[in-house]
């Protein structure tokens, strides 16, 4: 056996009082440890956000990234249109210039013959040398008038490309938030039939002790259950990744917790007259008034780029040089003598004229004719788009009338097969229907009852994209998709 005796022990534990002391240290270290994890546990859940469909649209258009980079665009564009005015200012070059010669200078020596004579000796010019120059210049034609409209142009084309993105932004954000609803809608009714779920489950158990019904229905019924769990967390996952997408389109952490306001949703709308819908849809539809500002603005500039090519222009010039002078070393001299310096200057007027504009093939003929090529292409844009757009308003027309006319119908169905279920699961209380009957009297209800919220929402969409396809604001035919407290969907 060892004998511990002879062990050799830490200091603190020879002392007397010394084992006390770390299990003091121990206690407090324990109360530390409990008291953070308590403080922890405690800490307050975040409260989840609740939000309006309003809320929804503002902080979508103040906070999304997308939006951002294009309201930079456009205020790029805005100060270039304020300050379009600076055509008309000359440019200022200041230049300065030290230069060394390769060879030196020379001059050689002469005798004036005098009395006395005069003799001038040889002389090397230094080879260093400084100049400087200040100029000022300004051109002048008629394609610069023309430029600042298109400048004009340009930005008002732009102030209607960013509209165009914030309806976009706003028509996305209200359908998301009508999907969201009804996924939640989706969610609700497979919950609900789980529960029918397991109530059938104990009842076919409550059969199966009372020797009514054998242990097979109760099998079965456990079956049921167990394969709508993995239906329950998929419809979950998807819940959570759409609601993840939307915070991240208002601009919220992806994380954020959040609640929709429910909607009140109803089906009464009737469209006006079709003709005058899509003929609308073809002049106020906002991409189609995007196409027709860059057409525009893209007539501007070329009409700038023809009167460039088959116009002089007039430039005027005006600068002031002044050198050192070459015989003293700007080394050596001082720089501070104005005797030193040899000044110039000139200004001058100049009126010319580009002649390779004046040629097809020459890069500046090129230009026009491809200016000419990209206006073509987007004309045809823009008609593709016409009638896409005019298709696009008469699909949904027809949507819309098809889902009002078939509203009472599944309404209709909806109660039959409530009615259904009610007597199929009383009869198999009794006995007398098997578990297979009821599972697909419930399915046929659960079915029924999302059809009849999908056909809703998919009516509230197809007013969100008639309202833009026809340019009224949102809200204007879909008013009674507007959020309410009150209740969910209905």
């Amino acid at each position: 056996m060892m004998n511990l005796a002879g062990t050799v022990r830490p200091a603190a534990f020879k002392r007397p009082g010394g084992g006390r002391f770390f299990i003091r240290l121990s206690l407090l270290a324990g109360f530390l440890l409990c008291g953070a994890l308590s403080a922890y546990a405690q800490a307050p859940a975040k409260v989840p956000q609740r939000l309006s469909l309003n809320d929804a649209v503002d902080m979508a258009i103040k906070n999304n990234l997308n939006l951002e980079a294009a309201r930079i665009g456009l205020d790029i564009r805005k100060r270039r249109s304020d300050l379009v005015w600076n055509e008309f200012l000359p440019t200022f070059m200041a230049t300065g210039t030290l230069a060394r010669d390769n060879y030196a200078t020379k001059t050689q020596g002469m005798t004036i013959p005098t009395a006395p004579p005069i003799v001038i000796p040889s002389q090397t010019y230094p080879k260093w040398h400084v100049f400087g120059n200040f100029s000022a210049e300004l051109t002048f034609s008629f394609a610069l008038i023309e430029g600042i409209r298109s400048i004009k142009l340009d930005y008002q084309a732009g102030a209607v490309g960013f509209e165009t993105a914030k309806l976009q932004i706003e028509q996305g954000v209200r359908k998301m938030y009508n999907a969201i609803l009804l996924l939640e809608a989706n969610a609700a009714l497979l919950l609900e039939t789980y529960d029918n779920s397991q109530r059938q489950t104990d009842i076919a158990e409550a059969n199966f002790r009372a020797g009514l019904a054998p242990r097979l229905i109760w099998l079965q019924a456990q079956v049921a259950v167990e394969n709508m769990k993995p239906m329950l967390n998929d419809l979950d996952n998807n819940l959570k990744s759409l609601k993840g997408n939307f915070a991240l389109l208002l601009g919220l952490p992806f994380d954020a917790p959040f609640e929709l306001e429910p909607l009140d949703i109803n089906t009464s709308y009737i469209p006006p007259d079709v003709e005058e819908l899509i003929s609308r849809a073809a002049s106020e539809k906002p991409d189609i008034q995007e196409l027709q500002a860059a057409i525009i603005t893209m007539h501007a500039q070329r009409k700038a780029l023809a009167i460039s090519a088959f116009t002089p222009f007039l430039r005027f010039g005006w600068n002031l040089s002044t050198a050192f002078n070459s015989r003293l070393d700007p080394f050596k001299n001082t720089w501070f003598n104005s005797d030193n310096w040899n000044g110039g200057g000139t200004f001058n007027i100049t009126l010319g004229w580009n002649i390779n504009s004046l040629f097809p093939f020459t890069k500046e003929g090129q230009q026009r004719r491809d200016m000419e090529a990209g206006i073509h292409i987007q004309n045809i844009m823009l008609a593709q788009k016409i009638r896409e757009t005019e298709l696009e308003v008469f699909t949904k027309i027809n949507s819309l009338e098809k889902i009002r006319a078939t509203k009472d119908a599944q309404q209709a169905a909806v109660d039959l097969a409530e009615q259904s279920y009610r007597l199929t699961e009383e009869a198999y209380r009794a006995g007398l229907q098997d578990f297979q009957t009821v599972q697909n009297t419930v399915l046929a209800l659960n079915q029924a009852k999302l059809q009849y919220l999908t056909q809703q929402f998919n009516y509230l969409n197809d007013l969100i994209d008639l309202e833009y396809s026809i340019g009224v604001p949102f809200g204007t035919l879909s008013s009674n998709g507007t959020s309410s407290s009150q209740g969910g969907a209905k």
